[in-house]
């Protein structure tokens, strides 16, 4: 009995393709339908009001490019990739941490220690899928969009928790809690950037966050934008570092 092909069957590739662009709208939609302009003070039984690790507003305009770019890769690369190994390595990570996002903003309106561990999943999730692409192969469609999203994750994770810690009186106040998480943040970025070859996207993403974190400070905590903008610095020099001929 010979072997028979259907050729209209779908391959793995194209499957987990549909997959990532089914993920990837779920992800856009329910975040643009569902807002969230941060965590009520009165969620906490420390209110957290205007705390010092939350980013300037405008910053938060960067999602808007990360749901485009995001969506951008996932139907090219259903059209174009679906069966290149190369596109096919990061889809299940990165499937992974949209699911987990789709819900996260209604979850933060709700439950902030849920949104933390939600949170923390997208970014492992989503650093995951970042390291399984190739740095010069369709940069633009494949690593540059995961690299800006993992980017924000690893600011907002960070400052999200010492929002949620400070709130329920956990250790040290707001201004301590703004502190570690900006050196928690700012050590990991480092750390995935030296993994990276070159990759700015990531950086800009970061940096983008830190920065914010110092605009919000400035005038009331200079030694925490200092801080903030010493750990742009810090993730710039890993940016030149890490890049490497050819």
């Amino acid at each position: 009995m010979s072997d028979f092909h259907d050729p209209g069957a779908e391959s793995p590739g194209r499957m987990k393709s549909v997959l990532l662009v089914t993920a990837a709208v779920a992800f856009a939609t329910m975040s643009l339908t569902v807002p969230f302009s941060g965590f009520a003070p009165e969620a906490f039984p420390v209110p957290q009001i205007d705390p010092p690790v939350q980013p300037a507003g405008y910053a938060f305009a960067i999602w808007g490019v990360i749901y485009l770019w995001l969506l951008a890769h996932a139907f090219y690369g259903m059209g174009t990739r679906a069966d290149d190994p190369q596109w096919d390595r990061p889809r299940w990570p990165l499937i992974a941490s949209l699911v987990l996002g789709t819900p996260w903003t209604a979850v933060a309106n709700f439950s902030p220690v849920w949104s933390i561990v939600l949170i923390f999943g997208m970014l492992a999730a989503a650093l995951t899928a970042l390291f399984a692409t190739l740095p010069g192969y369709d940069r633009w469609w494949l690593r540059a969009p995961i690299a800006l999203y993992a980017g924000w994750l690893t600011v907002a994770s960070f400052a999200g928790l010492a929002i949620v810690a400070s709130g329920y009186g956990i250790g040290p106040g707001a201004t301590v809690w703004a502190w570690l998480a900006l050196l928690a943040a700012g050590s990991l970025a480092v750390w995935v950037q030296h993994r990276l070859n070159g990759t700015p996207e990531y950086a800009l993403a970061v940096g983008w966050g830190l920065l914010a974190v110092g605009v919000a400070n400035a005038g009331r905590d200079w030694a925490l934008t200092a801080l903030a903008l010493l750990g742009v610095v810090a993730v710039a020099l890993a940016w030149v570092a890490s890049r490497k001929p050819g």
